[in-house]
């Protein structure tokens, strides 16, 4: 039984976050835990590019999820005061490193986040997502509004020189309609099976354990969609651009190799290479719109890093002509 409990750390975002210190009178349990709860002055925008209760509903569903993530002991749904509250494993208790785009990985530690994401993917290849009825409230991943009207020219400002001149001369019409809102809307078309996306896995909703596994958190984003979000919005921005040329292609063999599918169902080497070209546009999209925004979402410095990378890696693997051909 609890009889105290204090606040160690506030590190509130888009969402109240603490780290709390629990005291027990009688049993034990874990020493530390981390609740999330809706921030009411961003609730509108959470609810319009991510959804209030998506979190929630996926923990409270109990479902299965084959790669490492913190463990919830509680989800509580409140849509009449349009609030949750979760409460979690505290996962730097088990010696986690929690990464940003400022740290980032390994080829090697990129690899086990892969692996792991091909795990929960084909965990609910197709109708294996389908058939779960208690999964039925997810939501296919399609285009929020809002992201033309960011100012793009104060991330052309801040960029300056450190991205290719054909990102400075994207308009916002040319990146988030012609561009972003076409992949986005590729993601749930006929084509490749949908399967259960974390939505939202850049770096910095990731954390490393000591022994080099890649665990996943944040999961307000979950969606249904194709599998090339989750794996190109990862695998992009968790790399140098450096270690990304060198090793992307042998990381896409990894994700194959560990999708846990029949072979009539597993994805061409040559399908995953053209969904994950298109797939930039979805990382370029969001953080040249964060970066516009100044440092109300995240630091400059997070924003630059991740902007570098998904602009080389929009015109290393030519992405325009990549949504050509994944959306006719």
């Amino acid at each position: 039984m609890v009889n105290d409990v204090r606040v160690v750390l506030r590190d509130d975002g888009t969402n109240r976050r603490a780290r709390l210190a629990l005291e027990y009178s009688a049993g034990d349990g874990p020493p530390t835990v981390f609740a999330k709860a809706v921030d009411p002055e961003h609730a509108d925008l959470v609810e319009l590019t991510s959804g209030l209760y998506h979190e929630p509903r996926l923990f409270s569903a109990k479902v299965p999820l084959p790669l490492d993530h913190p463990a919830v002991y509680a989800a509580v749904i409140d849509e009449d005061r349009r609030n949750f509250l979760m409460v979690m494993e505290d996962i730097v208790a088990r010696g986690a490193d929690p990464r940003d785009a400022t740290r980032p990985m390994t080829v090697e530690q990129v690899a086990s986040g892969v692996r792991g994401l091909a795990g929960l993917h084909s965990r609910y290849w197709g109708h294996r997502l389908t058939s779960r009825t208690e999964l039925n409230w997810l939501e296919p991943f399609v285009a929020f509004a809002g992201l033309e009207y960011a100012p793009l020219h104060i991330a052309h400002e801040r960029l300056g020189d450190s991205v290719p001149t054909e990102i400075l001369e994207l308009s916002g019409t040319d990146l988030f309609s012609d561009i972003w809102a076409r992949y986005i809307g590729s993601l749930t078309e006929p084509g490749p099976a949908p399967t259960l996306l974390h939505g939202d896995p850049h770096i910095g909703n990731t954390y490393v354990l000591p022994d080099g596994t890649v665990g996943f958190l944040d999961w307000q984003m979950v969606r249904r969609g194709n599998y090339s979000l989750d794996l190109g919005y990862f695998l992009q921005g968790a790399l140098t651009i450096e270690d990304r040329r060198s090793s992307e292609r042998a990381l896409l063999g990894e994700y194959r190799d560990a999708l846990r599918l029949p072979v009539a169902e597993l994805p061409a080497e040559q399908d995953i290479w053209l969904h994950y070209r298109a797939s930039v546009a979805h990382g370029l999209a969001i953080w040249m719109a964060t970066l516009s925004g100044g440092d109300a979402w995240q630091r400059a410095d997070i924003c630059l890093a991740f902007a570098q990378r998904y602009g080389a890696a929009f015109v290393d693997l030519d992405t325009r002509q990549a949504i050509e051909s994944v959306c006719g």
